[in-house]
């Protein structure tokens, strides 16, 4: 079994993405041989093309844009759609990680991702929506089923026994275990800190683009 994980997120370093990947990858044992990519911009190479295509699974994720998929990661996926890769036996799985407290808000971004697997004739084999993923990347490593992201971690676990197995199942969504109030007032927060660290203003979060 090769499975491919596709970091669909356009930052390179220190995404929820990549998190929930390593975090993935840990329920495997050295008989998984696992291969990671990073799909950071408008364009997949030839070689990493090649790659893929030697692969019996792929596993995307990717952060909520606007309910869907990020834009660059989208021009990936037509790339991808017009090579026309002789394996079409891949099994393809999504994580769609949202800032939204709850996970069901990565139901269209999911649809969107099966929709594709369908069109370009691979098997779309099911996905999770995970809730309060602007978190994920600044909490602690702890082990898996403790703190905030037990929940996650537990459909995580599920999840990489599904994708060994080559398994469909139906979309699941999650939320952190966390109070919802708090990881609001925790994003305003932070949304604060960022704007000003950025040289704006507090009171320009609320700004209508022009």
């Amino acid at each position: 079994m090769r499975i491919a994980l596709i970091n669909g997120s356009p930052k390179v370093n220190n995404s929820a993405s990549s998190v929930l990947l390593e975090d993935l990858k840990g329920y495997w044992g050295e008989e998984t041989e696992v291969v990671n990519f990073g799909f950071h911009s408008t364009a997949v190479s030839k070689e990493v093309i090649e790659e893929l295509a030697r692969t019996d699974a792929w596993v995307f994720a990717y952060p909520l844009y606007v309910d869907g998929i990020p834009g660059h990661l989208l021009s990936c996926l037509i790339q991808l759609e017009e090579t026309r890769l002789q394996n079409r036996q891949i099994h393809i799985y999504g994580i769609v990680n949202c800032g939204f407290y709850e996970g069901i808000q990565a139901q269209l971004a999911l649809k969107l991702l099966r929709n594709w697997s369908l069109k370009a004739g691979f098997i779309w084999s099911g996905g999770i929506g995970v809730g309060g993923g602007g978190g994920l990347a600044m909490m602690p490593k702890l082990e898996p089923g403790r703190g905030p992201k037990a929940p996650i971690d537990k459909a995580l676990a599920d999840f990489s026994d599904i994708i060994l197995k080559k398994k469909v199942q139906e979309n699941s969504y999650v939320s952190v275990a966390f109070p919802r109030f708090l990881y609001k007032m925790g994003a305003q927060i932070g949304w604060r800190q960022m704007i000003k660290a950025n040289g704006g203003k507090s009171k320009d979060l609320g700004k209508i683009p022009e």
